[in-house]
């Protein structure tokens, strides 16, 4: 596969959409950035910057900004960087203008609300002939604007198709791994962001360094114990969008999720704590626990996060639920 000949199209012109498209394009790759704003995109196409999302960082001069969808009938494959919550609704919009065999590569990281459905499975719902991929891994779009070292994984079910892209989407700075266990990087995703306001919470409430690294390891382990059920490699977990990214938001204020957690532990109300961003997390705990009681899996850390979250229990209450668990031997 040679994608080379054709553009790159990517959905979403927020700050992971910006510096994707950047990444890309420096590879020498003709790149559509599509935003249906069009105040926005004008001012983009412009000053060549996106102001909002990404300021003092400049657009390659191989991406063009744009508000139309012309270009996803011809591109080589399409990037979806919108939302989680947002991916169902952009999908139905686009979906007959997507041609039959083109990769779609979801770029967010959750579980839909309501449905429980994972990203790519929204995909193969919504464009039944396209071919449903995703980007995962330890990221923060700033940096990958900036071309600073930053490696993720592609996953899909047609395993020599995710080889392909990896090899020509990764750049110097960029460096894409590709393996076919979609639901492994799926729940890495998403469930590390629940993860992460719970770290947040812990350093928000000065519970110390100590009460970090616990809830981390065993956050993690009840992450990869749904993970297992639902049929994902262990090895996936360990890896990029496992371990690797729950190292990077569960210990970096430049995460979302962990701020929005910080805020939770100073006591800022839910519906304040995200401070105008967006933390998917908050989004996803409902979702996750809903599929862990489904299959019968106890995930007590994302369950107290869940609850915070909602406004079904304090800070002060869920410490005291965790702290009392019955002791049982860690496996």
């Amino acid at each position: 596969m040679n994608i080379l000949e054709r553009p790159i199209a990517i959905l979403g012109a927020g700050s992971w959409g910006t510096a994707l498209a950047n990444a890309i394009a420096h590879k020498g790759h003709v790149t559509v950035l599509i935003d249906r704003d069009h105040d926005r995109a004008h001012a983009m196409s412009v000053s060549r910057e996106n102001a909002r999302f990404l300021p003092g960082i400049m657009l390659s001069p191989n991406v063009d900004v744009t508000t139309e969808t012309a270009a996803l009938s011809i591109a080589a494959a399409v990037l979806v960087a919108v939302p989680a919550q947002q991916l169902r609704a952009t999908l139905q919009q686009v979906a007959k203008q997507i041609p039959f065999g083109t990769p779609v590569i979801v770029c967010a990281k959750g579980i839909e609300r309501g449905t429980g459905q994972f990203m790519c499975d929204i995909v193969a719902q919504e464009v039944p002939g396209a071919i449903p991929c995703i980007l995962s891994g330890p990221s923060f779009a700033v940096d990958v604007a900036r071309g600073l070292p930053t490696a993720v994984i592609l996953a899909s079910k047609d395993q020599p198709l995710a080889a392909s892209l990896a090899h020509d989407l990764s750049s110097s700075t960029l460096r894409i791994y590709h393996g076919s266990d979609v639901r492994g990087v799926e729940i890495g995703g998403a469930a590390k962001n629940v993860l992460a306001i719970a770290c947040g919470i812990v350093q928000g409430r000065r519970l110390g360094e100590s009460a970090r690294a616990a809830l981390i390891a065993r956050g993690f382990a009840e992450i990869s114990r749904f993970a297992r059920v639902l049929g994902a490699r262990a090895e996936t977990l360990m890896g990029l969008s496992g371990l690797g990214d729950t190292v990077l938001t569960c210990t970096s204020t430049q995460s979302r999720n962990y701020s929005f957690g910080e805020a939770l532990g100073r006591g800022v109300s839910p519906m304040l704590a995200a401070g105008g961003k967006l933390a998917e997390g908050a989004f996803t705990a409902s979702a996750l626990i809903a599929q862990a009681h489904s299959v019968g899996v106890e995930m007590p850390v994302c369950e107290a996060v869940d609850a915070v979250v909602a406004d079904k229990m304090s800070v002060d209450q869920v410490i005291e639920a965790l702290m009392n668990r019955p002791i049982k031997p860690e496996a």
